[in-house]
């Protein structure tokens, strides 16, 4: 039956049961199913015929009543073959699975639809999270179609604009607070243990996880029902790695696929506390206590997913990376120019890495490997106009035209 269960101890709580945190030990959940019953219940279904998005795999998502389903058709983005991107780095078989593609322009679309689902199933008519953006941008979307109230709160002086100005459009009560996004979502996590009409949907909800696995799965149909060898991801506060793990087990458990992947991580040099947990082999992690990076996305220093990240690293046989500022920028314009593919920097941090453990010989010519780039460039474009090139002004006129472009001397000539 399916159920909530701690990572740690494995205590159980109901389905229906509001609970973040263990009761018991503390730890965090996750959703558990019976694979009997699961397989039982996508045999007698036709789910396959279903288009390719979030929904397609209801049988395999917590929720009971899906006409209550909340949903902006998120899922089903696309699965690119990146060949001059590989040529490039000297990979044959690379893919680019675009996050961006999803309807507020990140992954979290998919975590948010199965999680505001779950809010209005609950009765919940008030949401909330702390946010570097893009989960501001997601929950303020979903509410509003869901027609209920959304609270956000995020690191004051540290958001990118473009995802600012969605969670505002859409109607969120935007909070600012004094401090980066773990004293953030501190407060979010008390307000919602004392205040019990709230509820949380930040990715230590394990319903959130439930709409983010769709992303294993995707990923495999897309291969013909085939793992890669390898998925590289950005890391922030480890939901999406964790919960793309959780996917591809349950799809090798009920025997749609063969074999699992590699899972690796990548993290910010300035924001890397999974990065060294696994380096050095440790249990536990050292919370940074000032996260920097460009990449605002991934810049937590205290990831609340952190112990189920480095599970699905280790479990995997992966491996985990850092990626400096400039890599991370370099990589975001390399994508740009020679695939067409337009990701913020967070997003550019899975190419970055990419490009690192092939240099180190971690990740071989022949491997075939799928980089998650989890959110669109528009989200950040102040980062990418003052990292290109700026526009020439010209008089409007045909040579000056021509001048600017480097074409007046050949024109010159053709004309004698």
């Amino acid at each position: 039956m399916v159920h909530q269960e701690c990572i740690k101890c494995k205590t159980s709580y109901g389905i229906d049961e509001i609970v973040y945190f263990c009761k018991k030990c503390g730890d965090i959940l996750e959703v558990k199913f019976d694979q009997k019953e699961l397989l039982e219940k996508i045999s007698g279904t036709d789910w396959k015929t279903s288009p390719l998005s979030v929904w397609r795999y209801r049988d395999l998502m917590p929720i009971h009543e899906t006409t209550k389903v909340v949903t902006l058709n998120e899922g089903g983005t696309g699965l690119h073959r990146a060949q001059r991107l590989g040529s490039e780095l000297g990979l044959s078989n690379l893919y680019i699975k675009n996050e961006g593609e999803n309807p507020t322009g990140s992954f979290k679309d998919r975590g948010m639809t199965v999680g505001v689902t779950k809010a209005v199933e609950l009765g919940a008519r008030h949401v909330i999270c702390a946010s570097t953006g893009n989960t501001s941008a997601s929950l303020a979307a979903y509410a509003a179609r869901a027609g209920i109230k959304c609270t956000v709160l995020i690191p004051s002086g540290k958001i990118a604009y473009g995802k600012l100005s969605q969670a505002m459009i859409h109607g969120a009560k935007v909070l600012q607070v004094k401090g980066n996004f773990d004293e953030a979502l501190e407060f979010v996590l008390k307000l919602a243990e004392k205040h019990k009409t709230i509820y949380l949907l930040n990715s230590i909800n394990p319903f959130r996880i439930e709409g983010q696995k769709s992303l294993g799965y995707e990923i495999c149909e897309q291969l013909n029902n085939e793992a890669p060898d390898r998925i590289i991801v950005p890391v922030g506060n480890a939901g999406n790695i964790s919960a793309i793990w959780k996917g591809l087990k349950e799809f090798y458990q009920l025997g749609l696929i063969k074999k699992l992947p590699k899972m690796t991580g990548i993290q910010a040099v300035g924001s890397a506390p999974i990065v060294q947990a696994i380096k050095t082999d440790c249990d536990k992690i050292i919370p940074v206590e000032n996260p920097e990076t460009v990449a605002t996305a991934i810049r937590i220093g205290a990831p609340v997913s952190w112990k189920k990240a480095v599970n699905a690293i280790r479990e995997s046989h992966g491996t985990a990376e850092t990626v400096t500022d400039e890599e991370i920028l370099n990589s975001q314009k390399l994508l740009a120019q020679i695939e067409g593919i337009f990701v913020e920097p967070a997003s550019a941090a899975s190419i970055a890495g990419l490009n690192k453990l092939i240099k180190r010989g971690i990740i071989l010519e022949d491997e075939r490997v799928v980089c998650v780039t989890t959110g669109h460039g528009l989200k950040d474009p102040d980062t990418a106009v003052k990292m290109s090139e700026k526009p020439i002004e010209v008089d409007a006129e045909m040579t000056a035209i021509e001048e600017a472009l480097g074409l007046r001397n050949k024109v010159s000539i053709l004309a004698q």
